[in-house]
């Protein structure tokens, strides 16, 4: 695999492999200080991001090697029209390996046939965004202690959610995973998903508006935030923003071993009370990005 554009590019075997190296990198850091000296990881950010942007950053930095790049379309030479295929020709030249996020579905797919250093999409429109479904099945993995025989609730909006088009692809692949789609009608999960994916692989799924009435069936719990920069309508945006508000009121019929999840940034569809909560993961899956995003570049350069 010279490239990881879409959570499909990877097996099994292969998304097992990196989960057990994060692992082994969280348990023993100091063994991966050098694993990429001298080597420089292209950071391609079109479109804004924190944790994307700074986990790669971080993950590269721990493993001895350096960074460069640009955080968002501006201060680069797309601002003067330039193609992708150009900037990422050109940055092959001092690169050995790029991250990049585009807001174009199909962006980084179209870098890849153009360069011949390893591309890793971070994030192309709302489309996919396959090392946030790593960073997600690794966090679930470490919390619940397995991928197989969960009933996983996904909530807010699916329509845009490019993290959540990804879980969903990944987690069909593992046995007895069921979905419950929690949405206003407006956002909910995209007719292909439901067509391609979950009926094509017989996947058990309900979708529901209510949030409350699915909390007790729950292993897992997906929040997302509704993105204001996928609407092309103010008011639509505002009307839905605040359809679901999780809340510790809300969490008193959750299981204790039920786990919430989200890619953040959130907004406000988790209340900050429930940031103490033993259930509340996101800040710790924040921190998983990191690592499998080391295994990853790690795997794709090549290094054991």
């Amino acid at each position: 695999m010279k490239d990881l554009i879409d959570i499909l590019d990877l097996s099994l075997a292969e998304i097992d492999e990196l989960i057990d190296v994060a692992n082994d990198i969280i348990a023993n850091p100091d063994n991966y200080r050098e694993k990429c000296k001298y080597k420089k990881l292209a950071t391609l950010f079109f479109e804004p991001s924190t944790r994307t942007r700074l986990s790669f950053e971080a993950a590269m930095y721990e493993l001895g090697g350096n960074v460069l790049g640009f955080s968002e379309a501006q201060s680069s030479s797309a601002a003067k029209g330039e193609s992708v295929s150009d900037t990422v020709r050109t940055v092959e030249a001092y690169a050995d390996i790029i991250a990049m996020r585009h807001p174009k579905e199909g962006a980084p797919t179209v870098a890849a046939m153009k360069t011949q250093i390893p591309i890793i999409n971070a994030g192309d429109g709302g489309h996919n965004h396959p090392t946030q479904t790593l960073t997600d099945l690794l966090t679930i993995k470490r919390e619940v202690g397995r991928l197989d025989n969960l009933t996983i609730g996904l909530c807010g909006d699916l329509k845009f959610g490019r993290t959540v088009h990804s879980l969903i692809q990944a987690m069909v692949r593992y046995k007895n995973v069921k979905f419950i789609m929690i949405s206003p009608k407006e956002l909910k999960l995209p007719e292909y998903l439901i067509e391609e994916v979950l009926l094509k692989n017989k996947i058990e799924f309900v979708e529901t508006e209510s949030l409350d009435e699915s909390m007790d069936k729950l292993d897992i719990l997906y929040m997302t935030r509704v993105q204001k920069e996928r609407f092309f309508n103010e008011a639509d945006y505002v009307r839905l923003k605040d359809t679901y508000i999780l809340t510790p009121e809300k969490l008193e019929r959750a299981k204790d071993t039920m786990r919430v999840l989200h890619p953040l940034p959130r907004v406000n569809e988790i209340s900050v009370e429930v940031d103490n909560d033993p259930r509340a993961c996101y800040f710790r899956q924040a921190k998983n990005g990191k690592y499998i995003r080391m295994a990853l570049i790690m795997k794709l350069l090549g290094i054991e």
